[in-house]
């Protein structure tokens, strides 16, 4: 039986925080409150939607200084994760799966990747290749996550290695977000948003060849 013991050989995506005392206590919460894991999925989506939006109007003239909105944009891409902990959790741990969790587990991540990455494209427009870069940065995590449930469809392992999976893109384009805060405040060119969309491009190839080679194993192990 498979389990998230094995990271690389589970049906879901191996993540410390799901024991954390705080995370089973929101969830815990969450479940008695009446909230359910399509609810959890959706709201994910509309933190994403605010990160994407406040990464895309940053440079324009707007009332919220650049750094700030950088920020959002920072905080919201961690909500976004902080929901599709959630959401699993619920639907797992709290035992409120449903019908429809299947759906709403992969099309609302799907959305998030796109609004969150592209929009990191337009919050570098004025440098070159920067809406490129979101835009390829949007197409690669939506291919890494269609070698993953191709796997599955075919009978096989979902593999969520990276180097470049969700939580790995997320992590780096926060991390860049947060350096741009920083550029921003010192009134330095805006390099790091770039760097950081073009390290989930780069990284997303080598992962989407990875889940491809292990897949190709598991066919021919037949």
């Amino acid at each position: 039986m498979l389990t998230d013991t094995h990271p690389e050989l589970t049906y879901r995506r191996a993540l410390a925080t799901r024991d954390a005392a705080w995370s089973v206590a929101i969830a815990r919460w969450l479940a008695r409150c009446g909230v359910t894991p399509n609810a959890v999925s959706m709201l994910g989506v509309a933190f994403a939607i605010a990160a994407g939006a406040a990464l895309a109007v940053g440079p324009a003239p707007v009332l919220v200084p650049r750094a700030a909105m950088l920020l959002i944009a920072a905080g919201c891409v961690q909500l976004r994760l902080l929901c599709n902990l959630l959401d699993g959790m619920l639907a797992v741990e709290m035992g409120l799966k449903t019908p429809t969790g299947e759906l709403f587990n992969e099309l609302p991540d799907r959305i998030a990747d796109v609004v969150i990455l592209v929009g990191a494209g337009y919050a570098v427009r004025d440098a070159p290749y920067g809406p490129v870069l979101g835009w390829s940065a949007a197409v690669m995590a939506l291919f890494t996550a269609y070698v993953r449930a191709l796997g599955g469809s075919l009978g096989l392992t979902q593999h969520f290695i990276g180097p470049m999976a969700k939580q790995h893109r997320m992590f780096t384009l926060t991390l860049a977000t947060l350096l741009a805060a920083i550029e921003t405040m010192l009134g330095l060119p805006p390099r790091t948003v770039r760097i950081g969309l073009a390290a989930i491009v780069a990284g997303s190839v080598v992962t989407c060849v990875r889940r491809t080679l292990r897949l190709t194993r598991e066919l021919e192990a037949r």
